[in-house]
């Protein structure tokens, strides 16, 4: 029975495995392989389960293989599941493709939703017909979008004709016409500048928090977890292997790894709207003493501030402060390796523990 006062999850996952029959080529066999082929089962999701709360930002992470895409794909309803089970907003994917497909939007990388050789305007005037959005309705969103993500300039441009920022802001403009309550992001800022990636990570947070949109993000960009996700989930051959923050995620990187980090340099950036930045600055440097590894300084604190992009760029300390740090890591790792070669690396004592508890 759901108490009273407390939302039930918004997207719930039970148990889901995904299990694909892979044929496998003969290396001999002559005409018999045409007929007759050897299969094996790979299980591309194995028992994963959690509960996701509506307007939750959540990340998404793990190596190439580890099940990220067929996650998405079954909560996007493209494919079934072997067993176990998925509902979002009560729905399940699979069942109830056409309700479901119109409350979720998506970008997946560099895979285009928007016609290639029309101009973006065009193409968002095809997806209102495509969505049934009430006219009224679309007007006022997609001056809405165009005005945040800064279309106004190419919305007579074919999508050919933009650059890659351009385009992925284009393309996030196509996803969020229909207002959806669920946004899937599948690398967002690959191939971005760095002035893109921020005004994006910017436009992002904005709208999850004013519209309360739930948005599941996968990348390998660990800057857009830390800048945009509350919450991060790990996946690893097919299994959900960590869920939770990511300070518990470093906590368990840095603690509980095995791998050696010695003498790999270490830099930790900060970015916040006004203070905060040394508290958080000495927490992440903590991580790279534990572990041995060389701390690469600028001139300050490593931090820039300002509320978003276009603030961040004007402060002009905050600038040099990454100038400088970007050539002392250069030196640093570049120094390291010199050494490495010409003397090797430092003599390892054997670890010492002192306990004051008699």
């Amino acid at each position: 029975m759901e108490q009273q006062g407390i939302n039930p999850p918004f997207i719930v996952t039970d148990g889901l495995t995904k299990t694909y029959i892979r044929r496998e080529k003969p290396e001999n066999g002559g005409i018999t392989r045409l007929w007759r082929r050897e299969t094996r089962e790979v299980q591309a999701l194995r028992d994963v389960s959690f509960r996701i709360g509506r307007g939750e930002l959540v990340g998404l992470i793990g190596p190439n293989g580890a099940g990220k895409s067929t996650l998405v794909k079954l909560m996007t309803g493209i494919l079934t599941p072997t067993s176990g089970s998925c509902t979002v907003d009560g729905r399940t994917p699979w069942a109830e493709r056409k309700a479901h497909v119109r409350s979720l939007g998506a970008v997946f990388g560099q895979r285009m939703q928007l016609w290639w050789d029309v101009p973006i305007r065009d193409s968002f005037d095809l997806l209102r017909d495509i969505y049934s959005i009430d006219e009224g309705r679309y007007r006022h969103r997609l001056d809405e979008l165009t005005a945040a993500l800064d279309l106004g300039d190419i919305m007579q441009s074919p999508l050919r004709q933009l650059s890659l920022g351009q385009r992925m802001r284009a393309e996030l403009c196509g996803s969020l016409l229909h207002e959806p309550e669920l946004l899937f992001l599948d690398e967002p800022t690959i191939g971005l500048d760095a002035v893109s990636k921020l005004k994006l990570r910017e436009f992002l947070r904005v709208e999850n928090e004013t519209r309360r949109t739930t948005i599941l993000l996968t990348t390998h960009d660990m800057e857009d977890m830390r800048a945009l996700c509350s919450r991060v989930m790990v996946l690893g051959h097919g299994q959900l292997l960590y869920d939770g923050t990511l300070t518990n995620l470093l906590d368990r990187l840095f603690y509980s790894t095995p791998f050696d980090k010695t003498m790999k340099v270490g830099a930790a950036v900060v970015s916040c709207r006004r203070g905060g930045a040394s508290a958080t600055f000495d927490q992440l440097n903590k991580y790279f003493t534990i572990s041995g590894m060389p701390v690469a300084s600028s001139q300050y604190w490593n931090s820039i501030h300002g509320n978003n992009a276009q603030e961040a760029a004007q402060d002009a300390e905050g600038l040099q402060v990454m100038r400088t740090l970007g050539r002392n890591v250069a030196f640093l790792v570049k120094s390291i390796a010199f050494g490495k070669e010409a003397m090797g690396l430092p003599e390892k004592e054997k670890r010492v523990g002192t306990n004051f508890i008699r």
